[in-house]
């Protein structure tokens, strides 16, 4: 029984084939069906042209004329149809520079990458393969369709993708497609960083980030793209973690620049230069930056591992760089092939050190900035923050309760002292 989702795209399939034209599921949705995987999307191709979908549709959104895609919405469900089309020459090893409808699907499906990603469907559920697609799946094998080293020219992003799809669906990729991607891998310098990142945070995030990473490293892709990367030194660095125990990309690129000894500031820079988020940037950055605070303050307590040594520098690190940061790190350190005695009890004691502090941050404490104003009977300054954070340090260590008159008094105490060394 077809959930909604391929209801919503069987009723758009009917609704053309009914006007005369032919229609069909294509692509990802295809092979995911075909696999029995969930299917998160449905493409549709047909012989109609843009302003005949658009015609036939009541609600429709022109998100590709230029390349004959329209967007149609049946519900609040949007299903992309695109016109059968072959492409002329592409432009910057990315797209075409010209498309021309036709009425051929398997003239449409020979343009297409893999051939794993080059079946169809039609409205009866009859599967359209006419490169042997599900043959090669079968047999475990990444194949382009046609001639590896003209696709990967046309568009060298399908480098990229080749790696994902062969990590993702655990298939090895066939020898000439191979042998053309090392060869034409210099083109990714023509993929915008945006690209890249796209595809790196899919196979780091897919099911098999362990096999994408190998193929990271065997093929040397990323020696070559448009921006250098210290993520590149992977090639060199052959990271032994198993990245597939840690949930999601962000945990698993902090491992990565952890295990490779790359630090916080050059971290940074690399997650810039692939576009990711501010929001994402921060948190592998907080992990990674945690990690050199702990390395730095357990070398300066002179090789003293007490337990209380040691949870001491961790609840510090996790003052200065957020619980989840910590949270995060505990788990890298888990997985961590290669990690030292210290790493191995911060893993396992972390946890229960965090989920015991009585406050992690300002917000968390029973006194705020005006209350220590109105006990000071003074006007605010740069002592202000450094007396709360000596505040909340002494809180989290145990060493003051958390209470707010306990708070006060000690704020009396230490006020004079922070004051005299601002003068100095």
């Amino acid at each position: 029984m077809p959930d909604q989702l391929q209801q919503g795209a069987l009723q758009v399939v009917k609704r053309l084939v009914g006007q005369g034209y032919q229609a069909y599921l294509v692509g990802g949705c295809v092979r995911d069906g075909q696999l029995g995987r969930p299917v998160k999307d449905y493409d549709i191709a047909t012989s109609a042209k843009p302003e005949q979908v658009q015609a036939l549709f009541e609600r429709t959104i022109p998100t590709g004329l230029q390349h004959g895609t329209v967007t149609v919405l049946i519900g609040r469900t949007p299903y992309e149809v695109t016109t059968f089309r072959k492409e002329g020459d592409y432009e910057g090893f990315r797209r075409p520079s010209e498309v021309e409808y036709i009425d051929n699907l398997q003239e449409d499906l020979q343009r297409r990458d893999f051939t794993m990603n080059a079946m169809a469907m039609d409205q009866d559920g009859q599967l359209i393969d006419p490169f042997h697609g599900m043959d090669d799946v079968r047999a475990g094998i990444l194949r382009c369709v046609g001639h590896a080293a003209e696709r990967f020219s046309e568009d060298a992003l399908r480098m990229l993708r080749c790696l994902r799809f062969a990590s993702e669906y655990g298939l090895r990729i066939e020898d000439s497609t191979w042998q053309a991607l090392l060869a034409g891998k210099t083109l990714l310098r023509h993929i915008a960083m945006e690209r890249v990142r796209a595809e790196l945070e899919r196979m780091l995030g897919g099911r098999n980030p362990d096999l994408a990473l190998q193929l990271l490293v065997d093929s040397g892709v990323l020696d070559h793209t448009k921006q250098e990367l210290q993520l590149a030194r992977i090639v060199g660095a052959k990271p032994k973690t198993e990245l597939g125990s840690l949930p999601g990309s962000l945990l698993r690129l902090a491992c990565l620049y952890i295990e490779m000894q790359i630090d916080s500031a050059a971290v940074e820079e690399d997650l810039r230069l692939l576009t990711f988020s501010k929001q994402q940037i921060e948190a592998v950055r907080s992990m990674v930056a945690a990690h050199e605070m702990l390395h730095s303050l357990n070398e300066q307590s002179s090789g003293d591992e007490e337990a209380g040594t040691l949870k001491r520098i961790w609840i510090l690190t996790a003052l200065r760089y957020g619980v989840e940061a910590m949270h995060g790190l505990r788990q890298v350190y888990r997985q961590l092939a290669n990690s030292q005695e210290a790493d191995v009890h911060w893993s396992q004691e972390g946890e229960a050190w965090l989920h015991a502090l009585p406050a992690s941050k300002l917000s968390e404490l029973q006194v705020t900035g005006q209350l220590l104003l109105a006990r000071l009977d003074t006007k605010p300054g740069p002592w202000l923050g450094r007396l709360l954070g000596e505040l909340l340090e002494a809180v989290a260590l145990g060493l003051l309760p958390n209470d707010q008159e306990a708070l006060l008094e000690a704020a009396q105490l230490n006020y004079a002292k922070i004051r005299e060394t601002e003068k100095r």
